[in-house]
């Protein structure tokens, strides 16, 4: 939810301008952060992807029954092969998969049986592979100005912030959440 509100107070301050941008919601999942926003950003080309089709088919029913105009993508987004599949983007959005595997022991079980693994977990050894992605993608695809805004792990904060940066982010905002944690990013190219 915080996250949402980020994007639609920068987003909505910096205006579609003269053509009609487009923002990505990578890792959709069941849709919200995509239906939200296009509810919230009149004039916002509002795309979504996700690797399951079972969550893909939710999104569209939520966004058909909120009657939310959201495209949506088929594709994993870890291969930068499918990118080219993807329209020229403003804004890349995204609550990826970032909680370290080893600490699926520690998680309260209703979070854990609610959402499929796919949707929660990264390898123990590389915890920032979607952030990697994420940045290699905006590096390539965002528009000169675009934006990519993250939930993040709490415990990442730095090392998403360098690994950005490291990417050509020329600025990197880390935002806590209302419990003063670490848990937003916003890397502007």
């Amino acid at each position: 939810e915080e996250l949402v509100e980020w994007v639609a107070e920068e987003v909505g301050r910096d205006g579609p301008g003269a053509s009609r941008p487009a923002l990505l919601d990578v890792g959709t999942g069941s849709g919200c952060i995509g239906i939200t926003l296009s509810k919230r950003l009149i004039g916002v080309e509002i795309q979504a992807c996700d690797v399951s089709e079972g969550a893909l088919a939710v999104a569209r029913r939520n966004a058909e029954e909120l009657g939310a105009n959201v495209g949506f993508h088929l594709m994993d987004f870890l291969d930068p092969g499918q990118w080219t599949e993807l329209p020229s983007l403003r804004w890349l959005v995204s609550n990826p998969p970032y909680i370290p595997l080893r600490e699926r022991v520690t998680m309260a079980a209703h979070v854990v049986d609610a959402e499929p693994a796919l949707a929660l977990f990264v390898p123990d050894a590389d915890p920032l592979v979607f952030y990697r992605a994420l940045g290699k993608f905006a590096r390539q695809r965002l528009e000169t100005g675009g934006a990519l805004f993250a939930e993040i792990h709490e415990d990442l904060g730095e090392g998403v912030r360098e690994l950005l940066s490291g990417l050509g982010a020329r600025n990197v905002d880390l935002r806590k959440d209302l419990q003063g944690k670490d848990r937003m990013i916003k890397a502007t190219w």
